[in-house]
């Protein structure tokens, strides 16, 4: 579950809300061990999300560095890159 969390900080254009919210139900998911919680826990559960997206906006938007800002694309090449040499598809091998 928790492969889907990204680095979301130093990137441009930068994190939207939709990215932190996504991140923080990935999260809530792990902690929880719930993909799709019980009615009985669904308000808790999504509270949870609403809770660790508003600290995580906060966060990152607080966070300073000297780096220069990643490309998502540069980055989600080396991403393809690292999976390709880990994970060689049946009849491309060398």
């Amino acid at each position: 579950m928790c492969r889907n969390i990204k680095t979301l900080f130093n990137f441009e254009p930068p994190a939207t809300k939709e990215e932190i919210r996504d991140a923080s139900l990935q999260f809530v998911r792990k902690l929880s061990g719930f993909t799709h919680p019980s009615k009985a826990n669904d308000a808790a559960f999504q509270r949870a999300v609403e809770d660790i997206s508003a600290s995580a906006e906060v966060l990152i938007a607080s966070l300073v560095t000297n780096a220069q800002s990643r490309s998502r694309e540069v980055e989600a090449a080396k991403a393809r890159e690292r999976s390709a040499l880990r994970f060689p598809r049946a009849g491309n091998e060398s």
